[in-house]
């Protein structure tokens, strides 16, 4: 799709890209939409495609025996899929499934590839967000090891706030059950205990931030370090 048919870039990477390295992707991009569900890397399987997120929201699962998996880290309009690529692998090491409905700009990975190659101030863009997304990781591998589950919560709606639109998501308890590797009735739990310190309203399927600033301090360091390294290496605050 030539660049003139897209839409104004909303992800934060392709924004903070210069006019001719602009002018060299965007030709061979497409705007599509992401279901959620859909997955969009498969662990062991070739890297075909990347997605530069527009809206919505990507998880990267780490799966376990038995069934069991664990969100590790996750991105939205901030990022883009295939990160693999730029540390010459081909393949991810983790399943990355769209967690929010929203859309993406789509580019084959040997044409982004050629586009590295070609254009440095590109490679080391995207780069720069792989090394932030890796600290990301490390982050939620300190929470999960040493976070109550309500202050992982109050991480995980944060890290969710930081890549919507207004106040308001919609996440399931199951949904929240299965990011954070643990019981659906413990979600449960761990929702009223943040609702009832006035941080959050729950409604069904919808969580309403209603304090971010109690929000963080409910983290207690969680989150913050990555966030300000995202910044320091992208440019781009996310919220």
């Amino acid at each position: 799709m030539a660049s003139d048919q897209l839409p104004p870039i909303r992800n934060h990477l392709l924004s903070r890209l210069s006019g001719e390295d602009k002018a060299l992707l965007l030709p061979k991009m497409r705007i599509v939409p992401l279901k959620l569900g859909q997955e969009i890397e498969i662990p062991a399987q070739k890297l075909e495609r990347v997605y530069f997120l527009e809206s919505g929201i990507a998880s990267m699962m780490a799966s376990l025996p038995r069934g069991r998996d664990l969100e590790v880290g996750l991105f939205g309009r901030d990022g883009m899929s295939g990160s693999a690529l730029l540390q010459y692998d081909d393949r991810s090491a983790y399943r990355t499934v769209v967690q929010m409905n929203g859309s993406a700009l789509r580019i084959d990975a040997a044409d982004l590839l050629d586009a590295v190659r070609a254009r440095e101030s590109i490679r080391i863009l995207l780069t720069r967000f792989a090394r932030a997304l890796s600290i990301q990781v490390g982050s939620t591998a300190i929470a999960n090891g040493h976070s109550k589950l309500e202050d992982r919560l109050a991480r995980w709606v944060l890290l969710a706030h930081d890549r919507v639109d207004g106040d308001s998501m919609i996440f399931t308890h199951e949904h929240l059950a299965r990011m954070l590797g643990v019981r659906r009735s413990g979600v449960t739990v761990a929702l009223h205990i943040l609702e009832g310190k006035g941080l959050i309203r729950s409604r069904r399927s919808q969580i309403i931030v209603l304090d971010r600033g109690g929000l963080m301090e409910l983290a207690d360091g969680a989150y913050g370090l990555a966030e300000e390294e995202s910044v320091r290496l992208t440019g781009w605050s996310l919220r």
